[in-house]
């Protein structure tokens, strides 16, 4: 006669991992909490009813918004910031993509000199940018531009070469990490069967590459709309958003500039939620989607 013997583990274990998770949850809601502060105050701030975005006198509706429309120097300084972000995006777009393609697809001895100049890009202070365009534009860029040749000024320009330098490198590195989990098998394939290289990149490469330019253009996006230390250098009669409320917060920072602050973070979540949802559409999992967005 055989006794069964229950082996039973000691419950010291599990509550050392369910107090592990609370402690880690807890953490979790502060961090995030903390990352949230900032944010919220300057949204509070925007609905402010006095004259001072230190200073919080009582609720004001939506009157500092209508200041955005009403104020010509603040909105023309929103409109410059957008027309900087989507001239640099395109032209980061455009680089970036071939650039990518060329690291990835025809890899050489060239391959690892390129790369360590982009992370150099990556790495180097935009102060030492902004002094080294501002030298560059100065002494070389004397073009019909500075005249308003085909509406554009020559600090339009400057602005678009400045923020496309840095984010034609990160568009560049995510269409690299994109392209370097694809087989070439497909591109091969199609020029098997007769198609030029012109048409296998339209019709195979970049469809495949288009969730990284997606989200590569996100970022350039974003990276260009908070610019504020490389355009104080090279923006000239162009200036930005960011360049406009470094000015106005040295002198007396009125709820106004926490206004455009919230009009620009909406625009940066409405991309962030487009791309998303772009990538969603196009079958990439949350992890593919997280990857293709942090790759740069």
């Amino acid at each position: 006669m055989t006794t069964a013997v229950s082996v039973t583990h000691p419950p010291v274990i599990k509550h050392r991992r369910d107090w592990t998770r609370a402690a880690l949850t807890i953490w979790s809601v502060f961090v995030v909490v903390f990352l949230l502060i900032p944010i919220g105050f300057v949204v509070a701030h925007s609905f402010n009813g006095g004259n001072s975005f230190n200073i919080w006198k009582e609720w004001g509706g939506f009157r500092w918004y209508q200041r955005i429309i009403d104020d010509k120097p603040f909105r023309d300084t929103l409109i410059n910031s957008f027309k900087a972000a989507i001239g640099s995006t395109l032209i980061s777009l455009v680089i970036g993509a071939f650039a990518g393609v060329a690291v990835t697809r025809r890899a050489g001895r060239w391959t690892n000199w390129f790369l360590l100049v982009l992370f150099l890009i990556l790495v180097t202070p935009e102060i030492i940018d902004g002094v080294a365009l501002l030298g560059w534009f100065n002494q070389y860029i004397e073009t019909p531009f500075q005249s308003g040749f085909l509406g554009i000024r020559g600090g339009m320009l400057s602005l678009w070469v400045g923020h496309s330098l840095f984010s034609s490198a990160v568009v560049t590195l995510i269409v690299r990490a994109r392209l370097q989990g694809l087989d070439e098998s497909l591109e091969e394939a199609a020029a098997d069967l007769g198609a030029t290289p012109a048409r296998a990149f339209r019709q195979i490469t970049l469809p495949l590459m288009s969730p990284a330019l997606v989200a590569g253009g996100m970022l350039s996006l974003s990276f260009s709309l908070d610019n504020t230390i490389m355009s104080s250098f090279i923006a000239g009669d162009a200036s930005t958003f960011p360049v406009y409320l470094l000015g106005t917060v040295k002198s007396t920072a009125r709820p106004q500039v926490a206004s455009g602050a919230v009009a620009l973070f909406v625009v940066t979540l409405i991309a962030a939620a487009s791309t998303i949802i772009v990538l969603k559409r196009m079958g990439q999992s949350s992890s593919e989607i997280a990857s293709n967005m942090a790759a740069g």
